[in-house]
């Protein structure tokens, strides 16, 4: 609980932690934001990692000159580029093998029906999802793990990779550079930063409460079905 809490208020105060960063470390701040990028990215355990903050505060401290703008920039999308790659040879890698494995405990818990309607997703329209998955916190992680499940080409994912990585840095540090010091957003950054924690958390949660309320009118009927036996 403590650690968590922690988190939490790291991430509501991630401008102030930058700063006293890059006061004592300097240079090192640029592979931390490297990481975290790439993790947020990368790695399908960490969606919740405020990378959309992240990218918009940079973007103000390149303003102030505490951060070169063209290093960060630079160093974000090759972060996110990277990032994006390794999560898509994970699933390209793990997922076939997963659905593959001819196990009943396994099996149990997969829809190779589900799988089937991924792949053809992505075929159709994959390219779409990779790049404005950039822009959505929690499907920006999965979208790539999912694009490598259902197989897109290689070449094909590597072009709207790149290209939803440079629109999303790009905005988002442009964004803080211009923006981010203005006297309002700074007065409402922790605001923005929740907005943005929020956009991640919601979804998921509203999406658990509405397959419980679909499941529970079943369920209802069931035990109405059963009473009137």
């Amino acid at each position: 609980m403590d650690t968590l809490l922690h988190f939490v208020t790291l991430v509501l105060h991630i401008d102030k932690f930058l700063d006293t960063f890059i006061r004592d470390y300097g240079t090192w701040v640029y592979a931390v934001l490297f990481v975290i990028v790439f993790s947020e990215t990368g790695l399908v355990i960490l969606p919740f990692l405020p990378g959309d903050s992240l990218l918009f505060i940079g973007g103000a401290f390149a303003a102030t000159g505490k951060l070169d703008l063209s290093v960060l920039i630079a160093l974000l999308i090759t972060a996110s580029v990277v990032g994006n790659t390794v999560n898509y040879l994970i699933g390209r890698a793990i997922g076939p093998k997963v659905f593959n494995t001819h196990l009943p405990v396994i099996e149990r818990f997969l829809d190779r029906a589900a799988l089937q309607k991924t792949h053809d997703f992505y075929a159709r329209h994959g390219g779409k999802t990779i790049v404005l998955a950039r822009f959505i916190p929690v499907v920006r992680t999965f979208a790539p793990f999912v694009a490598g499940v259902s197989q897109m080409g290689m070449r094909r994912f590597q072009f709207f990779n790149f290209a939803g990585a440079l629109l999303w840095v790009l905005l988002l540090v442009l964004l803080g550079y211009f923006f981010g010091n203005l006297p309002f957003i700074q007065q409402y950054l922790n605001v923005i930063v929740l907005v943005g924690i929020a956009a991640a958390v919601v979804p998921v949660v509203v999406g658990g409460v509405w397959k419980k309320l679909r499941k529970n009118p079943h369920g209802d009927n069931v035990r109405r079905t059963n009473g009137n036996r």
